[in-house]
């Protein structure tokens, strides 16, 4: 029997997924409640657990963060370090120093990554709260639309991901690319950062696809995606909420995924932290729906950060001269969420008295 594809990648790559797997059923089948509201509570007893599963496996890329791709040699370290471009400096003459530095540095791209994705996970909540609403569905119903679009952003991550690595691999230059859109996207968001988003589901293209080339029913139909009218099969307006949902994830995956790539090349580092984050918006959705309106500067922080982001991918070379190493990065990246919503809670935004009318 062929046992050649058993590589370490393979092994630690099934090995997360099957985690996630098992973590996904656990999540749906005993802490959700079928077509009842996510409670606050509730909601915080998730998000702790996926933050703390996080931090987990920070830990484990620390002590055998090495074992992803097999690095027991001064060959493979070099390899490794120059193929995904890591900032460390092996120790001749010391394999188990070198390989601590090693881990050291891939268990804080991670982190960083995961951080940076989380935190444009936030945006990404504004957009879910504003397509529920224009649909006026029932909160009870947000759960499951939740639960499926975040499984195929999962899917779709992972085809990202694993593209984008390979096109950087072949073309480095793609980096540039990925600064200079970055910052640009970072400009136009704090530009429009105080504009009311709104959205008139008719007019959108999915909706407006959807509808031309389906039988949509008039109304909400319990909850379902699909129903049945004299044995004709008709899709819902929720599938077509789910569809929206599925959508805007690809789009903030085009600013997302390259945030995480300026953190590190190695796809698979990329793609952990990437889906940790990913995982945890369900509950961080439900946690944030009633009180994200309060962190008005977040927008403001978001695009401070995406334009880091991508002038650190546009000066890589001269940052790395002047000794500015991953850390750095991340205790810039927290500063800048920090300040945001430090400032949005001590200058809280003033709300608008209605006018009397005579």
């Amino acid at each position: 029997m062929d046992t050649s594809f058993l590589t370490n990648e393979f092994l630690f790559f099934g090995g997360f997924l099957i985690f996630i797997a098992l973590m996904l059923a656990l999540d749906l089948g005993v802490f959700s409640k079928k077509n009842e509201v996510v409670s606050f509570k509730a909601a915080a007893i998730m998000s702790s657990i996926w933050v703390f599963f996080a931090l987990a496996f920070y830990v484990l890329l620390r002590v055998w963060g090495n074992e992803l791709h097999n690095v027991h040699d001064f060959e493979t370290l070099a390899t490794v370090t120059e193929n995904h471009m890591h900032d460390i400096a092996a120790i001749p003459g010391d394999l188990a120093a070198s390989i601590r530095i090693y881990n050291n540095n891939l268990a804080l791209e991670y982190l960083t990554g995961y951080v940076v994705e989380y935190a444009l996970s936030v945006d990404n909540i504004f957009v879910m709260v504003l397509i529920f609403s224009s649909f006026g569905v029932d909160p009870k119903h947000y759960h499951k639309v939740l639960v499926w679009g975040i499984l195929g952003a999962v899917f779709f991550r992972f085809v990202f991901i694993f593209i984008g690595a390979a096109l950087i691999s072949r073309f480095d230059w793609i980096l540039y690319v990925f600064g200079a859109f970055l910052v640009y996207t970072g400009i136009m968001m704090f530009i429009n950062r105080n504009q009311e988003e709104t959205m008139d589901p008719q007019e959108n293209r999915i909706v407006r696809f959807a509808s031309k080339h389906f039988s949509v029913t008039p109304g909400f139909v319990n909850g379902n995606f699909f129903h049945k009218i004299d044995g004709k099969t008709f899709i819902t307006p929720l599938f077509l909420v789910l569809l929206m949902i599925e959508s805007t994830d690809i789009i903030f995956a085009v600013d997302s995924i390259p945030a995480i790539f300026s953190v590190t090349q190695d796809p698979y580092i990329v793609f952990f932290s990437n889906i940790f984050a990913i995982l945890g918006l369900r509950s961080m959705f439900f946690l944030l729906v009633n009180i994200i309106h309060k962190f008005h500067y977040l927008k403001a922080g978001l695009s401070f950060l995406l334009v880091f982001i991508g002038a650190k991918m546009l000066l890589h070379g001269q940052l790395a001269e002047l000794g500015f190493t991953t850390m750095h990065s991340l205790i810039v990246i927290l500063g800048i969420l920090a300040g945001s919503v430090i400032l949005s809670l001590v200058f809280p935004k003033k709300e608008q008295v209605p006018t009397k009318q005579q």
